[in-house]
């Protein structure tokens, strides 16, 4: 059996960016990944994926963005190959094509036991770098629909080929929901929409990245103790945007115009026919609310330190919704042969073995990744710490401040120790 100081698991940028800080603290540890490197963003996005935070922004640890394109945004295969570049960078102690099943400790123990499919380890400190997208979280009226449907999650969508000849419906309309719509749309498939509450966001304003005003006005540092509501932040579904050919908004009402199908959230599915609630306008509504009042905030910024810029309007409706965006859907009428659930995932941490680090949604509770479990860490989950927590620019800062946290630990039970033996 193995002993380390640290075991990680979980090998994604998270993983990678604390063992990075712990490597040169010469802490002694092990990653253990169930893929390869890169396999997330290889396997589990659509081929035309891209970032929507711009690649001056991609600065793991010790790693900073090195390409030709600060201002664009990086393809999947691109996302692929940074992330290996960056593991082969200062080459990191990981064993890949291992499932962790059990961590746990044994009674009176103060180690921790990794059970997994290469074995059995032991560790001082353990750190969960999975991420929060475990499960695809497909809803249960899904059964309402006939077995002739092809439905899918958007955790395998690749692209409009893999679909039945046909119409397709895409439920939900955060960043993947958005996205996939766009993406089938400009194939020229039919795309029916049901849109959720997710928030939209600009692309650019006011001759600026809108990424690069949030980060200049702090925005990424915001920590969570400043959130009005801190639970509920961590599960609030992404703004939606893209960084597809260059970077655009992504507006749903433009679509509209141009052929798809909007209908509020979708109700349930019987005998051939899609309800929906008759929320697609507040929906809309609330999206654009919140799209300008970033515009206004950016406003605001820019006055009070008084910077020279082009001058900025805030967003108008292109399209309402009327009537017609009421009605149910016959998916056999509309010819409607696939749906894709960009309904989001389920968290899965029934293998940790400590109920007392988790809420009554199954979420780890945490201050700055130091669960309430003495040696259980988490790293690369929203709102971590800050707003930034979990992204390319600054899950490096969360993997510093953990990493300094077990030095601390390590350092200061080794002068315990030796004072013990001086005795």
């Amino acid at each position: 059996m193995e002993h380390y100081q640290v075991i990680i698991v979980g090998g994604g940028q998270a993983g990678l960016s604390v063992s990075f800080c712990l490597k040169r603290e010469h802490i002694n540890h092990l990653i253990l990944d169930q893929g390869a490197i890169g396999d997330t963003w290889k396997k589990h996005r659509w081929d035309s994926f891209c970032l929507v935070t711009p690649n001056w922004q991609c600065r793991l640890p010790g790693f900073d963005y090195d390409g030709n394109d600060p201002k664009g945004f990086m393809l999947k295969d691109d996302i692929v190959d940074y992330i290996k570049r960056y593991a082969a960078s200062f080459n990191p102690p990981i064993k890949g094509g291992v499932k962790v099943s059990k961590v746990y400790k044994k009674e009176g123990d103060a180690i921790f036991t990794i059970e997994s499919s290469a074995g059995t380890y032991t560790a001082d400190k353990v750190i969960i770098a999975t991420g929060a997208y475990h499960i695809p979280n497909i809803l249960p009226m899904a059964k309402g629909f006939s077995k002739a449907i092809h439905q899918i999650h958007s955790d395998v969508y690749k692209n409009p080929e893999q679909l039945p000849e046909g119409n397709t419906l895409v439920v939900g309309s955060g960043q993947s929901g958005a996205q996939i719509a766009e993406d089938l749309h400009i194939a020229g498939r039919k795309v029916y929409l049901s849109v959720g509450t997710a928030p939209r966001a600009p692309r650019t304003y006011r001759g600026k990245d809108a990424v690069e005003w949030l980060e200049n006005m702090g925005y990424y540092d915001q920590p969570i103790t400043s959130h009005p509501d801190p639970e509920e932040a961590r599960h609030k579904t992404n703004h939606y945007l893209t960084g597809r050919d260059g970077g655009r908004d992504i507006d749903l009402r433009k679509l509209a115009t141009e052929g798809v199908t909007l209908r509020g959230q979708i109700s349930n599915v019987q005998d051939g026919v899609v309800n929906f609630q008759e929320d697609l306008k507040h929906n809309l509504d609330e999206a654009d609310k919140t799209y300008n009042r970033i515009l206004k905030n950016i406003d605001t910024y820019i006055e009070t330190n008084g910077i020279e810029a082009p001058q900025g309007k805030p967003y108008t409706a292109l399209w309402q919704p009327d009537s017609e965006n009421l009605s149910p859907i016959d998916y056999r009428k509309e010819n409607i042969t696939s749906v894709i659930w960009c309904t989001g995932y389920k968290v899965d941490y029934n293998w940790i073995d400590f109920p007392n680090v988790f809420n009554h949604r199954g979420f780890p509770e945490y201050d700055r990744g130091v669960s309430k479990e003495t040696g259980l860490y988490f790293i690369g989950l929203p709102w971590l710490h800050t707003w930034g927590s979990g992204r390319f620019s600054h899950v490096g800062q969360d993997a510093e401040y953990l990493s300094k946290y077990i030095v601390n630990y390590f350092d200061e039970n080794e002068e315990v120790e030796t004072c013990l033996n001086r005795k």
